[in-house]
């Protein structure tokens, strides 16, 4: 079953958008330099996660192809007998 990449992406850029904008507040940058730092982080992070999402997903539908074609293929041996 494979994971829904959009909802992970945009969970992990929200969260990671809020972060940087905090951090950039503790240190007392102005708001709008928090504000372009907190989204250039945020895009950052979505195509990283999309990217990883993609290659799990990708290995995760490998494993369930070969686990079935293993499946057919053992009663495929099994009725010849």
């Amino acid at each position: 079953m494979p994971l829904n990449v959009r909802s992970i992406a945009v969970s992990a850029a929200v969260a990671c958008f809020f972060a940087i904008g905090l951090i950039g507040w503790c240190t007392g940058l102005m708001p709008f330099t928090c504000c372009k730092r907190a989204l250039a982080g945020a895009v950052v992070v979505y195509v990283a996660v999309v990217l990883v999402v993609r290659a799990v997903n990708a290995i995760l539908t490998d494993a369930m192809i070969e686990s079935q074609l293993r499946k057919l293929g053992e009663k495929a041996n099994d009725n010849r007998d």
